[in-house]
């Protein structure tokens, strides 16, 4: 079970290993059945192969939720 505090931590190393990838839309945290997930929003399932599957023993999931736009 991962505890929010070390989810946060594998994220914040996350988001910067991401900030110049092309089609990640979101960094943040869900939580799941087994503690907390760091959530990766892409543009397009092309990125996927970028995203790790963990971070520091924290696993990373990922959502295709189209491009993010302004209202």
């Amino acid at each position: 079970m991962t505890d929010r505090a070390s989810a946060r931590a594998a994220k914040t190393a996350l988001s910067s290993r991401l900030a110049a990838v092309p089609g990640v839309v979101g960094i943040g945290l869900a939580r799941r059945d087994t503690g907390y997930v760091v959530k990766v929003d892409l543009a397009d399932a092309h990125a996927a192969e970028r995203v790790p599957g963990d971070v520091d023993g924290v696993r990373v999931v990922i959502e295709v939720v189209g491009v993010v736009r302004p209202l």
